[in-house]
């Protein structure tokens, strides 16, 4: 196994549980429990965790259950919902979009309105929402699932090949330095073919995310059309990120 994948399995299991040790490490992905070590120290150095002794725990609170697929209910509910309601406002009937994966999108897919319109998505969870909605017609490139994703090379082909007008994509971290960040990688690569395929890409992110980071940088923040966030945005953020070039969408606000 390469070194990337460990410290993304290491992340998914410290997300799941907050905690975990070098002897679970070491026996889940049988490696020695120097090599494990190495990996922390690594994944220290990113911000991502903490040493302690025998283990690690996450480096910030607000980290924990990102992955956790057990769990129905969304974590900033309501400001998820906020940014899901502007984002669904920038969807014109007859429009061709994507939806990337992810809470944020999936309340998306619950707030559209039964109108005509083509969906790509890979989200199960959104699959299962949309083709409720008849007058939707529904885009699913397919793939292999992870999680509630279905991923591949084929998928991302597949998306290449399509006329989007808008793609709304999630990021678990927003920083200026790192850009859009997400933990799983398999996940990189469809999000860098909507944000190259589509005439508009926005990124969908409450205000939570910002100043936060994770494993893989899947994009530069001025290679979206936008970021869309909720009125939670501290403004001396908000204008942090404005200076670095980066437009905002905030509740009613359009620049």
């Amino acid at each position: 196994m390469n070194p990337l994948r460990r410290h993304e399995m290491i992340m998914e299991m410290l997300l799941a549980a907050n905690e975990v040790t070098v002897a679970e490490l070491s026996e889940r992905l049988e490696v020695t429990g120097k090599t494990i070590r190495e990996d922390l120290a690594k994944l220290e150095e990113k911000g991502l965790l903490q040493r302690m002794h025998g283990g690690a725990v996450l480096a910030q609170a607000d980290q924990l259950g990102i992955l956790s697929s057990r769990n129905p209910v969304a974590r900033h509910a309501a400001e998820k919902a906020e940014v899901a309601k502007l984002a669904v406002s920038l969807i014109e009937p007859g429009d061709i979009v994507a939806l990337d994966g992810g809470t944020t999108m999936q309340e998306m897919a619950r707030q559209l309105p039964n109108q005509p319109m083509t969906v790509v998505t890979n989200d199960i969870v959104i699959v299962s929402e949309l083709v409720r909605k008849e007058a939707i017609r529904l885009v699913v490139p397919g793939g292999y699932r992870v999680r509630n994703m279905l991923v591949g090379s084929e998928a991302v082909a597949y998306v290449r090949k399509l006329n989007i007008r808008k793609a709304f994509i999630a990021a678990t971290g927003v920083q200026p330095d790192s850009g859009f960040t997400i933990y799983t990688g398999e996940f990189s690569q469809m999000k860098r073919a909507l944000i190259e395929t589509a005439q508009l890409a926005y990124v969908t992110a409450d205000h939570h995310k910002f100043g936060q980071g994770a494993l893989f940088t899947f994009a530069q923040l001025t290679e979206v059309e936008a970021i869309v966030t909720d009125a939670g945005i501290p403004p001396e953020t908000a204008a942090q990120y404005r200076q670095a070039g980066v437009r905002l969408l905030i509740n009613q606000e359009k620049e």
